[in-house]
């Protein structure tokens, strides 16, 4: 089983401050989360980015911070693949197929997630596709996936 992802259903992404630095707050919206029983971990996340918008740090909920640098490692320097410890103590990995789609795997390199743009008919602008077990890190998922479109835009290394 696999559920679409809409930001306008699922997620609210706003903008809290930006005095003196960039502070980002992503929620999971209560009508679509409710829908899901299989949902845990903390319902929002939060980007305090550095100075001119440069990486700073993330929290989950009411967690401990982490950097956005630790939120999207890389093993190797040639690699485009980016992992991301979620709460559940289990590393994950994005791989960069191409800008237009990253893909999001498990421990064992099974397809949990899938982000790619929309066809030009479609109503909307990408979408993400997300397996039934994936639920429970969906804060994880959703907060790692935005981070690296960030990096992507903003060319950070």
């Amino acid at each position: 089983m696999s559920l679409s992802w809409c930001p306008s259903r699922a997620s609210l992404v706003v903008q809290v401050d930006e005095n003196p630095n960039l502070i980002m707050k992503i929620a999971r919206e209560t009508p679509w989360a409710s829908q899901h029983s299989d949902i845990m971990g903390p319902p929002n996340s939060y980007f305090y980015f550095g100075p001119n918008r440069t990486p700073g740090h993330l929290i989950y909920g009411n967690s401990t911070y982490q950097t956005m640098a630790q939120a999207r490692h890389r093993k190797k320097e040639s690699s485009t693949s980016r992992y991301f410890w979620a709460q559940n103590i289990r590393e994950y990995k994005w791989r960069v197929i191409s800008p237009q789609r990253l893909e999001c795997v498990d421990p064992k390199g099974n397809l949990i997630a899938l982000w790619e743009t929309s066809q030009l008919a479609d109503p909307f602008a990408a979408k993400l596709t997300i397996k039934h077990a994936a639920l429970p890190i969906i804060t994880e998922i959703v907060t790692t996936l935005i981070l690296n479109r960030i990096a992507q835009v903003s060319n950070w290394q």
